[in-house]
């Protein structure tokens, strides 16, 4: 190899027993990188020390040339891999000189692995790339939106097929759904709304205090239960543990092949495991409702007996005194936050994709997923009756 001299730059980067270069000769075919000594493990740390403090910027070679080389390893390559470039080794191994097969197959694995690395790795952030994020984002929801519809109609049609043929309803399962559904969460729902009645009483309390009108606590908790605290609480309530649970038993069967199992059957999955579950929070929602309702009612009582003085029997004339109808608006929201709850959980544990990280992301989805439109149509529902006057 003929050599200019123009250019001759010497690296050399040392360790134990082992005594590594790196020539950069300037020769009539351009810039040629000369690769010497052992580029192994047992010396990746000297190397690297060496290469980081004697050769901070290299030039671009235009040819390599291994001949005085030794040994190489994973290691060595990804060194080798920095100094030159991936792209840079990638175009030139071919035509380096004194270099193995089995070493140009070691550097062009290291090099392609080193690339792909590179392109996978975050960028840095931009209003372009926020702008991007958010148009997946959109994308995803009303994907995710459309399915929810597709899924609500599929499981409307099995329901109502279901419905208008007695031989086919499942009785044992829709018990079962909703003693796991219904009566294990009586006594959370019911200590959960008495405390939050006993609370809402005491801000009450303090605020109306001030303006002597502490009397009107009563109608404070009365119409929050009633009307919204009852039935929101409640659904948020089974939100995080009956979607959850649906998700996880519908995933977990995914995983598992049961669901395959039943098709091959010649059976329903909609009619084995969704209609069940629907029914179930359809009848226990409602009556979870009417609980928390009258458990919150009673932890403004307990709080106006004790601290204002206001005895049961005047606390019970006044809540006697509300229209009924703020009782109707509040019950009326049970069946659709039912509905949508056992909806998206049960659309979640079929989404499952066979490992158990799977069923976790979706079991969290379904919980998020639930919340939000629990509270979404909470508000839809509260703007609506605001309209009506009702």
């Amino acid at each position: 190899m003929e050599t200019s001299g123009k250019l001759d730059k010497t690296v050399t980067a040392t360790a134990a027993n082992n005594c590594s270069a790196l020539v950069f000769a300037e020769t009539d075919n351009g810039i040629c990188l000369c690769v010497k000594g052992d580029w192994i493990l047992a010396h990746y740390s000297s190397l690297q020390q060496s290469l980081a403090t004697a050769l901070p910027q290299s030039p671009e070679p235009d040819q390599l040339d291994f001949v005085g080389m030794g040994e190489l390893d994973t290691a060595g390559a990804a060194l080798l891999t920095r100094v030159i470039g991936a792209e840079s080794l990638l175009a030139l191994t071919a035509s380096a000189r004194g270099l193995s097969s089995e070493y140009a197959a070691l550097l062009k694995t290291v090099a392609t692995a080193m690339t792909k690395q590179q392109q996978a790795s975050p960028q840095q952030s931009s209003w372009l790339d926020a702008i991007a994020r958010l148009g997946e984002l959109s994308h995803s929801g009303w994907r995710n939106f459309l399915l929810l519809a597709g899924f609500m109609g599929l499981a409307l049609t099995t329901l109502f097929a279901v419905i208008i043929r007695p031989g086919r309803w499942r009785i044992t399962a829709l018990v079962t759904q909703v003693h796991q559904t219904g009566l294990n969460a009586v006594a959370i729902v019911a200590l959960l709304t008495f405390l939050v009645g006993a609370v809402v009483a005491f801000l009450g309390a303090t605020v109306l205090a001030n303006f002597g009108a502490s009397i009107y606590t009563v109608n404070l908790v009365a119409y929050s239960f009633l009307r919204e605290f009852g039935v929101l609480l409640t659904a948020i309530l089974l939100a995080g543990r009956t979607a959850s649970a649906f998700t996880a038993q519908i995933g977990s069967m995914k995983v598992n092949e049961e669901i395959d199992a039943l098709r091959t059957l010649g059976l329903n999955p909609m009619e084995i495991l969704v209609v069940p579950r629907i029914l179930a929070l359809l009848i226990t929602l409602p009556l979870l409702s009417f609980i928390a309702m009258i458990s919150g009612i009673v932890g403004g009582a307990v709080v106006g007996m004790f601290s204002l003085d206001i005895s049961l029997a005047r606390y019970m004339s006044i809540v006697q005194e509300i229209p009924v109808r703020h009782f109707y608006v509040g019950m009326a929201k049970a069946p659709i936050f039912a509905f949508m709850i056992a909806l998206i959980g049960c659309l979640e544990g079929f989404k499952v994709r066979g490992s158990a990280q799977s069923v976790g992301e979706h079991t969290t989805s379904s919980v998020v997923q639930s919340i939000f439109i629990v509270i979404v149509l909470d508000a839809v529902a509260a703007l609506f009756c605001m309209e009506m006057g009702w």
